[in-house]
């Protein structure tokens, strides 16, 4: 009998042990915070590879008409140019060429900086518009050369590179001028002056 009790005992103990170790380990377990699993880090969008030079488009050679180094007469300086279709394409990119003012030392541009190309109309005669803004006027320095310098560097590029242009006509914001500064007489279309072409300086030319 005695024996039996104490078999009793002793299983009731391991069992309040076993139970106590059960409960102990399930109490950690519940306040230790679960560790997040980590979060995988977005995927970067592949880069977009660098933008490449423009693709140049066909070009010809053109002779831009500059202001010589002492002002008094101009020279022909052998400049590419955007090949465009149609007369009127050709012109605007011979008018453009010239106002960006890129003359090669010792010449000069003849045209204001800023002025503004507002459009380029051809007649049924083959006579070329040039349409400016107002800025050729307010900002020319005035003097009868360099007007006369200013009007026929527009008129010489268009008609040299233009064989089938003839004429060329200056006009203001639309509109047609009597004159630019008082001295060239814009109310009708111009030819060709040679005469104050004189020959091109080597060293001003484009490398071939």
């Amino acid at each position: 009998m005695a024996r039996r009790i104490l078999i009793a005992a002793t299983a009731i103990a391991a069992a309040v042990l076993f139970g106590w170790a059960v409960m102990s380990g399930l109490g950690r377990l519940l306040s230790t915070p679960a560790t997040p699993a980590p979060e995988s880090a977005p995927e970067a969008p592949p880069l977009a590879p660098p933008p490449g030079p423009p693709a140049a488009g066909p070009r010809i050679k053109a002779r831009l008409f500059f202001a010589s180094a002492d002002g008094q007469r101009m020279v022909g300086v052998e400049r590419e140019v955007p090949l465009a279709e149609g007369t009127v394409a050709q012109a605007r990119a011979l008018v453009e060429a010239l106002l960006a003012g890129d003359a090669p030392a010792p010449l000069s541009s003849t045209i204001p900086a800023g002025t503004a190309l507002r459009g380029i109309f051809v007649s049924s005669r083959n006579e070329v518009f040039i349409d400016l803004d107002a800025t050729i006027r307010t900002k020319h320095p005035g003097g009868s050369m360099q007007e006369l310098l200013t009007v026929y560097t527009l008129v010489n590029t268009i008609v040299v590179n233009l064989p089938s242009v003839g004429e060329v006509q200056i006009l203001i914001d639309g509109q047609e001028a009597d004159t630019l500064a008082g001295h060239v007489d814009l109310r009708r279309p111009l030819r060709k002056n040679e005469g104050l072409i004189v020959g091109p300086d080597p060293e001003t030319q484009s490398p071939s």
